[in-house]
């Protein structure tokens, strides 16, 4: 039996999609610095308390020591006061089961302090120390994903992706490849495993009365590009392992220009598996986030 698609928290768009976001699957929305992807993802997350009865999460992968702005739109969108979880917050597996200790709504992974975030910006020595730091914190990143999905969410937002030349050079794609293959992809029991490890054994019972589909999450990565027009965006070439070429569905926002006027625009690239429009969408930003003008 197939499952309910997730809705994006916006109707036009959902009519768009053929009925929203086909639950098990990746998809990937690209556009410009401030063109709206943010509020898109804000959106998302937050129309899982009416389908799944518990908000998406948030992870943010800025590097620049500062945040999307992800819980401002939160509160003034949709009156969302975000928990937050921090690096400073020790996993014990022994409390995993706990909602009000487990369940959390956001959490930033970086502090690069304005860093950039390509490899070959890094001497070897700050290459290897970095992957060190990105392993000790690989733990957090599994007990923040799978304390939520075994408390019932079923769809997260990735979000502060910046733009590089290749995908391949940008360590924030190396934290999200493992993201979406080794935690968003995997059964339950065998992400618990990668979580508890020695304590598997003691945790199992647990673990098997908590279990959950992994089919039934969506991801949603949001993905800077350089490109900022809306034409340039759809004329782009998706190369061999580019992100894209693995994503079920590709929304592309960008600027539009007629005449001597400026606007916003969003286009469906790609929906595996579904019929949906060819429409490029005209939309505007509001106090609520995007509102499509048709």
């Amino acid at each position: 039996m197939s499952l309910p698609r997730h809705s994006t928290g916006i109707p036009r768009l959902d009519q768009a999609l053929g009925g929203g976001i086909i639950p098990g699957t990746l998809t990937v929305v690209m556009g410009a610095t401030g063109i709206g992807k943010t509020q898109l993802g804000v959106s998302y997350a937050h129309a899982g308390i009416a389908q799944e009865g518990q908000s998406g999460i948030l992870f943010d992968l800025t590097t620049r020591g500062d945040s999307q702005n992800q819980t401002e739109y939160a509160q003034r969108m949709f009156g969302w006061k975000f928990r937050q979880r921090s690096f400073a917050d020790v996993f014990d597996p022994n409390v995993v089961w706990d909602a009000d200790k487990i369940r959390s709504d956001y959490l930033h992974v970086f502090n690069r302090g304005g860093r950039r975030v390509t490899i070959g910006d890094m001497q070897p020595e700050e290459w290897q120390e970095f992957k060190a730091d990105l392993m000790r914190r690989l733990d957090q990143t599994i007990a923040y994903f799978y304390g939520n999905f075994v408390h019932g969410v079923r769809r997260c937002v990735i979000d502060g992706v910046e733009p590089t030349t290749k995908d391949s050079d940008s360590f924030q794609f190396h934290l999200f490849d493992y993201v979406y293959h080794q935690v968003l992809r995997k059964d339950h029991d065998w992400l618990a495993r990668d979580l508890f490890r020695v304590h598997f054994r003691a945790q199992e019972p647990e673990v098997m009365k908590h279990a959950y589909d992994h089919n039934s999450i969506s991801g949603m990565l949001l993905y800077t590009s350089h490109e900022v027009m809306l034409d340039d965006l759809i004329s782009r070439p998706i190369q061999s392992g580019d992100v894209l070429s693995n994503a079920n569905t590709i929304i592309m926002i960008g600027k539009t220009r007629h005449d001597n006027k400026m606007g916003r625009a969003l286009y469906v690239a790609k929906h595996r598996g579904s019929a949906c429009e060819e429409t490029i969408m005209p939309f505007h930003i509001t106090e609520h986030g995007l509102v499509f003008d048709t």
